[in-house]
């Protein structure tokens, strides 16, 4: 990262080291592990399915793949409990998966069906599910950051001990309303957890070259707020770093800022043929880091699984994606009249 640094022109194949100081990873033991495995294959296999299905051309509009990040998502939500909201960009698939939505509900909405979670109406960035506690899905890059603080403050308006989950990445990191939002937290000290996703690429361009700071933990200095990198490929890791998050929250002393150094093995959306890295960078980060692998592998040496008992689960996993796109293919489409419905909502 200091070589970065002094570069007065860093090249956009340039992909920053970040030094991670995360203290400590969480212990899971075999049902987490297997929690986090199967939610975090679930998430893997979906956005692969999704991005086969925007290939034939079945879906339409954005599309941005999660794959390669799940480890941030899941991670998070093994702290989060009843009532906690979840908010995020674009970038969204895997957080509605994570959250509880029906794989069936999400896939719809990518193809534009009546049985998607916006009745086909929103696509893949305008997802909501007030049951699961996820407010979207966000087009408009960093706008989820303000809502994501509103949703704090209404919790503490409340009175209760629920933490909102403000998700955004490297390249929203510099959007002003982040630091109006910053700054009105600390003020009030709203239970918001700021994870910012960092996944080394804003679009085509790498953190570098976008970024005079690349340690985007200590984006809130300014504003008193704590913050900390860590290792978003390994889920315990991230675990570890959500829990300690979240409780200074619940005890009224938030906001605090993660920010989760990860990776995505895929263009910025299925639009983007990133020639702006190496194949070799995504392969090595993919034989390395895989955060699905790393889960894999201790569940079969530290927790005797057979590779058929993992295979298995992914049989099962498939079949659950598979269902969720037939549905996505065969359910109606919206009825016209729908074109003026939820315009407003009352009450």
């Amino acid at each position: 990262m200091a070589a970065n640094a002094k570069k007065t022109k860093p090249s956009d194949a340039d992909a920053p080291e970040v030094a991670v100081t995360t203290p400590a990873l969480a212990e899971l033991g075999r049902d987490e592990e297997l929690e986090a495995y199967r939610s975090m294959l679930l998430i893997r296999r979906f956005e692969e399915k999704a991005g086969q299905l925007y290939g034939m051309g079945l879906i339409g509009g954005f599309c941005h793949l999660y794959i390669g990040q799940e480890a941030v998502v899941v991670g998070m939500q093994l702290v989060a409990k009843e009532g906690d909201q979840v908010i995020t960009g674009y970038r969204d698939h895997g957080h509605m998966l994570a959250t509880g939505m029906d794989p069936k509900g999400v896939m719809a909405e990518l193809t534009g069906r009546r049985g998607g979670y916006s009745k086909g109406k929103g696509g893949s960035m305008h997802m909501f599910s007030v049951e699961k506690g996820f407010y979207g899905g966000h087009g408009i890059v960093g706008a989820q950051v303000s809502l994501g603080t509103g949703l704090a403050f209404a919790n503490k308006y409340r009175g209760n001990d629920n933490v909102s989950f403000t998700y955004f990445g490297d390249g929203a990191a510099n959007q002003g309303q982040v630091y109006e939002s910053f700054n009105m937290a600390r003020l009030w000290h709203l239970p918001v957890v700021y994870v910012i996703e960092n996944n080394k690429y804003g679009m085509g361009t790498s953190v570098a070259r976008a970024s005079a700071t690349t340690d985007l933990s200590q984006r809130g200095r300014s504003f008193d707020i704590p913050g900390e990198q860590v290792d978003g490929m390994d889920v315990r890791a991230v675990k570890a770093a959500g829990e300690r998050a979240a409780e200074i929250c619940r005890k009224g002393e938030g906001p605090y800022i993660l920010e989760m150094v990860t990776y995505r093995y895929r263009g910025h959306s299925m639009s983007d043929p990133a020639k702006y890295r190496s194949r070799d960078e995504v392969q090595k980060m993919r034989q390395e880091r895989d955060p699905i692998e790393q889960v894999r592998k201790r569940l079969s040496e530290t927790h005797g699984m057979s590779d058929d008992d993992l295979k298995e689960i992914d049989k099962d996993i498939r079949a659950v994606v598979s269902e969720s796109a037939e549905f996505a293919q065969t359910d109606p489409e919206p009825d016209p009249s729908e074109l003026w419905t939820d315009i407003v909502r009352e009450g």
